[in-house]
C-alpha cells in the first residue's frame, strides 16, 4: 500500500480506511459513479473538482454538492486539454458514455473520450504529480471464454461490432495509462468495473437494473432479452466506490477487477425486482443485442488480497434501496 502526498496509508484490516486526499479531480463527476465518488471524497475531507460536459451526466446528480465548501463544478469536454486552479493529488478519470444506449448514440465521442480524454486526464495528473486512476470496464473481456474473468485473461472482443466503440476505447485507455506510467513515471492505476447499480442511474439508460425498476414501478412488462439465461454480477454503488478509493490509496497499477462475484441470470433479476417492488408486472422476452455477453463474473482474488476489499451489500438490500430511490422520484 502507498502513502503519498496528502494521504494516509490504507490499513491492512480495512480497505475502507479513508486516505486524506487534499484535492481530487473527478472527470465524469456528474455521472452515476462519478457523482458518488465526489460525495464520498468530500465526506472524507477532500476538496473535489468535478469535471463534466453533461453529455450523459446531469447537474442534478451533483446538485446536493453545489455550494458546499470544497466542491467545484467545471464544465469541460475532456477531449480538449484542461487544467484546474489548485494542485491536485488524485485524478479519477471516469468520463465516458457507459451504457449501450449512450455509446451507440455517441460512438465517436465515446472513442475520443477513451483516447484523447484519457491522454488529457493523464497529462493533468503528470503536471500535478497526482495519483491517476482509470475507470476501465469488464467489457474489456468481451464475450468471455474464461469464467469467472481474472485480470490475466486477455478477453474475447469483437473489434468492429456495435459494442466496439466502448470496448476498444477502454482497452486503448488501459494501454495508454500503462504506457504513461512506463514512459513518464506517472503514478497510474487501472480498475475494471463490473456491473454497478444504485441511486442516480437514469431510468432510460438501457441497462437492466434501472430499466427493470422503471418498468416494475409503472406496472409494465419487464423486457428480458433473449431467454434471460445470460448472467451478470451486480455490485451496489457504495461497494464499487469503496473499491475504487481503496485502489487509489494503494500502490497497485492494475488492472484490478472491482465487482461482485455473485452471478444472477437476467430472468432471475427481473423476478427479484418484481418481488422487491411489490409489482404485478410480468416478463416479456425481446431480441438479444448483438455481441451481448453470455456470462459476466469477476474473479476478485486480487482485490480481496491486495486491497482487503470485497462487496458488503447484498443484492436484496441494494436493489431495495435503489427501488425506493426510483419510487421517490416517481412520487415527487
Amino acid at each position: 500500500m502507498r502513502e503519498g502526498k496528502g494521504m494516509a496509508m490504507v490499513t491492512s484490516d480495512s480497505a475502507a480506511s479513508a486516505p486524506s486526499w487534499a484535492h481530487a479531480v473527478v472527470t465524469g463527476g456528474a455521472g452515476f459513479v462519478g457523482s458518488h465518488l465526489c460525495s464520498s471524497l468530500l465526506a472524507q475531507g477532500a476538496t473535489v473538482t468535478c469535471v463534466d460536459d453533461f453529455c450523459t451526466g446531469t447537474p442534478e446528480n451533483v446538485a446536493h454538492l453545489r455550494g458546499r465548501t470544497g466542491f467545484t463544478l467545471l464544465r469541460r469536454d475532456v477531449t480538449e486539454p484542461f487544467d484546474v486552479e489548485r494542485p491536485a493529488d488524485l485524478v479519477l478519470h471516469f468520463a465516458s458514455p457507459a451504457s449501450p444506449a449512450d455509446y451507440l448514440r455517441l460512438p465517436l465521442h465515446t472513442l475520443e473520450t477513451g483516447s484523447l480524454g484519457t491522454r488529457n486526464a493523464l497529462a493533468l495528473a503528470r503536471r500535478h504529480g497526482a495519483r491517476f486512476v482509470l475507470a476501465s470496464t469488464s467489457e474489456a473481456y468481451g464475450d468471455p471464454q474464461q469464467h469467472p474473468q481474472s485480470e490475466r485473461y486477455w478477453g474475447n472482443v469483437n473489434p468492429v461490432g456495435p459494442r466496439s466503440v466502448y470496448d476498444e476505447a477502454k482497452r486503448f485507455g488501459e494501454a495508454l495509462t500503462i504506457a504513461e506510467a512506463g514512459s513518464n513515471g506517472t503514478d497510474t492505476a487501472v480498475v475494471r468495473l463490473f456491473n454497478t447499480y444504485g441511486p442516480r442511474m437514469r431510468g432510460h439508460d438501457g441497462r437492466a437494473v434501472p430499466t427493470f425498476i422503471r418498468q416494475a414501478l409503472a406496472g409494465e412488462p419487464l423486457t428480458v432479452t433473449g431467454d434471460g439465461a445470460q448472467t451478470r454480477s451486480l455490485a451496489y454503488i457504495d461497494d464499487t466506490v469503496r473499491g475504487i478509493l481503496a485502489m487509489a490509496a494503494s500502490d497497485l497499477r492494475g488492472p484490478v477487477n472491482i465487482g461482485n462475484a455473485d452471478e444472477i441470470t437476467m430472468l432471475d433479476l427481473a423476478h427479484k425486482i418484481i418481488r422487491l417492488a411489490g409489482s404485478r408486472s410480468t416478463v416479456e422476452f425481446i431480441g438479444r443485442p448483438t455481441d451481448d455477453p453470455a456470462v459476466r463474473c469477476p474473479d476478485i482474488t486480487l482485490a480481496r488480497g491486495k486491497l482487503q476489499w470485497a462487496p458488503a451489500v447484498s443484492a436484496d438490500e441494494g436493489l431495495a434501496r435503489t427501488i425506493e430511490w426510483f419510487r421517490a422520484r416517481v412520487a415527487a
